[in-house]
């Protein structure tokens, strides 16, 4: 009797344990990813105290010059970089989990390739530029995104299956990129190599607006449906025992990543590895808690602003953010490849 009852004790502790470490590290993230924010903002020729950038931002005080350096100059850049970095960190996590697999990333499984080609197209081939590429790259990313749903149902979609036919697509997407680049003029290949390197400061006001208002609306979706995706977790057999609609479940959690992933690209280029590695990064500090799909977003935004302050003010010469983010990250996929396929765990 007495250890039947101190079962449902211990589980309740633990969960509440869990509950508590989670809240914890989330909320530490969130304060990491605010104190970078405002540093970026601080940093550059013209430097500035946390107090002013706060005061500017928050229009607490006017003051013309710091108004226009804040506002004007550096503010656009740092909420590309939070708010990519943002959706980045969440779509990759989402894709993890509910594929089972550390390499379900969107930039290695073609959602980004795809958005990539579309807009090289726009670039080199339609002679495009600004808002319309954006276009072009979200729906590039969306195409993409159905495409290699649609290819890997076979009665439902394993994770297995989709990695793989994510990696094929996204190597056909690449050559067909370097086709059309090798066709291209000089100034527009120069133009479409610089967009596919990804910068967070590239971003007009409305691909700012539009990736903020999707973050509003699909954080809290993909918080509403990370209940489904710890049962996807479990394999399809025993999501369907737990009572989740798999195939549907699967298909709002896909269609939520791809929708973030594809914003993110349209805002700031194909920026590699930070949703390859945001999921894991939050999964070490959250220990027994992991899959925290927020704390992931707060690692990614972290990630990049951090990255953008080293391609901008540590560098000797400024560099696009993709170039330092692709430095880090691939050491990185590296590492992971290895020991994925030591442990057995490779799908």
């Amino acid at each position: 009797m007495t250890a039947t009852m101190a079962a449902p004790t211990a589980l309740r502790l633990t969960r509440r344990r869990r509950a508590t470490r989670s809240v914890a590290v989330t909320g530490a993230l969130a304060v990491v990813v605010a104190a970078l924010f405002v540093f970026t903002m601080m940093v550059g020729s013209f430097r500035l105290s946390a107090t002013e950038v706060i005061a500017s931002v928050l229009h607490l005080r006017d003051d013309p010059s710091v108004d226009f350096v804040v506002r004007g100059l550096r503010l656009p850049t740092a909420a590309s970089a939070l708010t990519v970095g943002l959706a980045l960190g969440a779509s990759g996590t989402i894709f993890q989990q509910l594929l089972r697999n550390p390499l379900a990333s969107p930039d290695l499984v073609g959602i980004a390739n795809g958005a990539g080609l579309a807009a090289v197209v726009g670039i080199v081939v339609l002679e495009v530029g600004g808002l319309l590429v954006s276009g072009l790259a979200l729906g590039g990313a969306i195409v993409a995104g159905l495409l290699m749903y649609l290819l890997a149902w076979r009665g439902g979609v394993t994770g297995y299956r989709f990695i793989l036919i994510g990696i094929g697509m996204a190597a056909f997407f690449d050559g067909v990129v370097g086709y059309v680049l090798a066709k291209a003029k000089l100034f527009e290949a120069r133009q479409a190599m610089h967009w596919l390197t990804g910068s967070v400061g590239q971003a007009s006001t409305d691909e700012l607006w539009l990736l903020t208002g999707a973050l509003v609306v699909l954080l809290p979706t993909a918080l509403l449906l990370q209940r489904p995706l710890r049962a996807l977790e479990l394999g399809d057999d025993a999501a369907r025992a737990l009572g989740t609609r798999t195939e549907l479940g699967r298909a709002g959690l896909l269609a939520t990543a791809v929708v973030l992933v594809a914003l993110a690209v349209a805002v700031a280029g194909p920026i590699a590895f930070v949703a390859l590695v945001a999921g894991p990064i939050a999964n070490r500090l959250l220990g027994p808690a992991t899959g925290g799909i927020l704390a992931a977003a707060f690692v990614g935004a972290a990630l990049l602003l951090s990255a953008d302050l080293v391609a901008v003010h540590v560098l000797p010469t400024p560099l696009p953010t993709g170039v330092v983010t692709g430095a880090v990250g691939a050491p990185y996929l590296l590492w992971l490849l290895a020991t994925t396929n030591r442990q057995g765990a490779g799908g």
